[in-house]
C-alpha cells in the first residue's frame, strides 16, 4: 500500500472507558454498568485499542511501514507486529474481550502466539 492509496473501508471501534490515576499509574476503567461476573482484561483491551489505532495510522498512509511506525512509537518492531495481529480477530471475539466475556485463559500473552486467521477456526479454538 502506498501513501496515496485511499482506504476502501473504515472500521470504527468504540471502547467506552475512562482513565483514572491509581498509585501514580494511569489505569483504564470500564463503565459502572459492567457486571462483577465479567472479567475485563484491561491489558488485552488496551492492546486491542493500540492495534486498531496503529492499523488506522498505517492504512491512512501516515506511516509507510510497520518498522517506521514502531520507531516513531518507540516500540520494538516484533512486538508491534504481534499486537497488530489482534486486528485480524473475529468481531465476535473482539466483542467478547471488550465485554469481559472471554475465558480466563485468553490473555494478551496467549494472543502473542500465532493463531488461525480464519474466523471460524479462531472461534473453534477459543470455544
Amino acid at each position: 500500500m502506498t501513501r496515496s492509496t485511499p482506504i476502501s473501508e473504515t472500521v470504527t471501534l468504540h471502547v467506552p472507558f475512562r482513565i483514572v490515576k491509581r498509585g501514580g499509574k494511569k489505569e483504564m476503567q470500564m463503565p459502572e454498568c459492567a457486571t462483577h461476573s465479567q472479567r475485563t482484561d484491561n491489558t488485552l483491551v488496551k492492546a486491542l485499542a493500540r492495534a486498531f489505532r496503529w492499523k488506522r495510522m498505517l492504512e491512512s498512509g501516515e506511516y509507510a511501514t510497520i518498522a517506521e511506525l514502531a520507531e516513531r512509537e518507540a516500540i520494538a518492531f516484533t512486538y508491534m507486529a504481534r499486537v497488530l495481529r489482534l486486528t485480524l480477530l473475529a468481531p465476535d471475539i473482539v466483542e467478547a474481550i471488550l465485554e469481559g466475556k472471554q475465558s480466563s485463559d485468553v490473555t494478551l500473552k496467549w494472543f502473542m502466539e500465532p493463531f488461525p486467521l480464519e474466523w471460524r477456526s479462531q472461534m473453534a479454538l477459543l470455544s
